[in-house]
């Protein structure tokens, strides 16, 4: 069944009716995608998502790797964006800090801060606190120290940079090669 526009004049907004539709084929489809993510779903939940990705930290360790991704997470939170987006932004500064020992001291000492802190206030490391606005409110007490600025200097480009990250933040790319969004996507939005 198509789904029926209603409009009463044309610059009103469009109204779709929900209209849920069932076959067998769709599901049996759900039910077996749901039965094959239940198999999976105990190997995944066994080690956390950035646990797994902070083991790939050799030059840093996967502690202070844990740490600088749930900062980065902190710094720029979205909550559609899956932790390997975040582990790619932060993937430079563990190539670099293999060639550089300042910056590697700069991350490590920052991590090692943030961690007294936490310990201090909260009685775990940093990647620990489990509540979002204690773990930022550490990060404002040290928002104008050179490690901070570091991360989150960088990590506006890095993360931003990604191609990958685009569609997930509803930016379509660049424009100016296709004419402009004028008549490519500048009103193409129906959730407003």
């Amino acid at each position: 069944m198509k789904d029926q526009e209603t409009n009463t004049d044309a610059g009103a907004m469009r109204v779709l009716p929900k209209v849920v539709t069932w076959s067998r084929r769709g599901f049996l489809r759900g039910s077996g995608m749901a039965l094959g993510a239940a198999a999976v779903a105990p190997a995944a939940l066994a080690m956390p998502a950035a646990d797994g990705l902070a083991g790939a930290f050799h030059t840093l360790g996967p502690a202070t790797g844990k740490t600088l991704l749930r900062m980065a997470r902190d710094v720029f939170p979205h909550d559609r964006l899956a932790d390997r987006y975040y582990a790619d932004a932060m993937a430079p500064y563990e190539r670099k800090a293999a060639k550089d020992p300042a910056l590697k001291a700069l991350l490590q000492d920052g991590v090692a801060q943030l961690d007294r802190a936490a310990m201090a206030r909260f009685g775990q490391p940093y990647a620990g606190v489990a509540a979002e606005d204690d773990r930022v409110s550490l990060l404002k007490a040290i928002e104008a120290g050179p490690f901070f600025q570091k991360i989150r200097g960088d990590m506006v480009t890095s993360l931003y940079d990604n191609k990958a990250v685009w569609p997930l933040l509803g930016y379509e790319g660049s424009s100016w090669e296709k004419g402009g969004y004028l008549h490519r996507g500048f009103n193409d939005i129906d959730w407003l």
